[in-house]
């Protein structure tokens, strides 16, 4: 029976050392394996990476389609600017035409006629400065209605965040065209103060 232990006990031995080369090489492989599989998925993920990093930002249409969509009220405002520019500049042009009519009849004229020109022509004076203040706050509210609408389109277009930009800029054109609507109020309002009839023509 002891003989017989040793014997196996042998052949245990003998096929122990003839599979652990093959089970130390078949880790060994495993290990390569994986090894090469970390390598190459951690080369793939660099390579898209550096793809992802290389490529431009290109927009969806969806994206272009809010900015138009967005712009559309400073494009109104605009339009709004435009007609009060159109009306400035014909009251404008009638303050300077009557300005030239009275300069030229200015030395013709009696002394009372001559005096009534002269507070005449200092109210058309007055209106001229305060027409030619509103048109510059019109013009200068168009100016900053059209970066609003610029700004909108380079944060639809680029990754920059200038929302804070975009209300400052509107913020601006608006209180610039109040104050254009002001000054035209108060360019009416001399209007009316300049066109009276005087009290020996009614009788």
């Amino acid at each position: 029976m002891g003989a017989r232990f040793n014997e196996a006990g042998r052949g245990r031995n003998v096929f122990s050392q003839a599979i652990r080369p093959m089970l130390l090489a078949a880790g060994q492989d495993d290990v390569g394996r994986l090894r090469w599989d970390a390598s190459a998925d951690g080369c793939a993920r660099r390579g898209g990476a550096a793809q992802s990093g290389a490529m431009p930002y290109a927009p969806a249409l969806p994206t272009i389609a809010e900015a138009i969509q967005a712009s559309l009220s400073p494009v109104f405002m605009l339009t709004g600017i435009g007609a009060l520019l159109n009306v400035l500049t014909g009251r404008l042009a009638r303050v300077i035409d009557r300005a030239r009519v009275l300069e030229e009849r200015h030395p013709a004229l009696q002394r009372d006629d001559r005096t009534r020109a002269a507070d005449e022509l200092r109210r058309l004076a007055r209106r001229m400065k305060v027409i030619n203040a509103s048109l510059f706050l019109a013009v200068a509210s168009a100016v900053a209605t059209c970066t609003v609408v610029g700004m909108l389109f380079v944060g639809a277009l680029t990754h920059y965040h200038i929302g804070q930009w975009v209300a400052f800029s509107f913020i601006l054109a608006m209180s610039l065209l109040i104050a254009a609507f002001v000054a035209f109020m108060v360019e009416v309002r001399l209007s009316i103060h300049a066109i009276r009839v005087r009290d020996e023509l009614l009788r």
